[in-house]
């Protein structure tokens, strides 16, 4: 979230409008705040069994804030046919796999089960299917030799920053051309 909004300055297409988070304690909330950037959270924890309540209260706060834009970062809730309906063509995510391998969790330690000699992250356009809307990026990785799910993790996130801000900035400029990282 940091590196998205550190990229929208100048001759950027796109500005921050609003942070929210599903978790009250997020410290991303403390590092928007510190950047001037508004901030709201609506609390999973209060729909419990409500999934629809809670995708209710998310579309009511990003109503009022008005995106042309939504880049979820680090947002660990699946949502639903209702709001990715709501909201496509105008909803990121980045995912640390080359999906359409390894959707879900534990991509880094699924890649390295698998012997893959490559590894890296994907930027994406948010729709129903978990991790499957149409590719907007690409940032590619080496598996290294003695590679953890940790070390590999670390190296992908290097190209995670590179690579969402690269997305952001030709989706902003209505440009869905992939972008595609080494």
């Amino acid at each position: 979230m940091v590196t998205l909004a550190n990229s929208m300055v100048e001759d950027h297409p796109a500005r921050p409008c609003l942070v929210l988070s599903n978790v009250p304690d997020a410290g991303g909330l403390a590092k928007a705040e510190a950047m001037g950037i508004p901030t709201a959270v609506v609390d999973h924890r209060d729909y419990k069994g409500d999934r629809e309540g809670f995708e209710a209260a998310l579309n009511t706060v990003l109503e009022q804030a008005n995106p042309d834009i939504i880049c979820l970062a680090g947002f660990m809730r699946i949502l639903t046919e209702g709001f990715t309906g709501h909201w496509a063509g105008r909803c990121l995510n980045i995912h640390p796999s080359l999906l359409p391998k390894y959707k879900g969790l534990h991509t880094h330690q699924r890649a390295l089960d698998a012997g893959d000699a490559e590894a890296g992250c994907s930027v994406h356009e948010v729709t129903a299917e978990l991790d499957g809307g149409p590719i907007l990026g690409q940032a590619r990785v080496s598996v290294e030799s003695g590679d953890t799910a940790d070390t590999l993790a670390a190296r992908v996130l290097v190209q995670e920053h590179k690579l969402y801000p690269a997305v952001l900035r030709r989706f902003a400029d209505e440009d869905k051309t992939p972008v595609l990282l080494p």
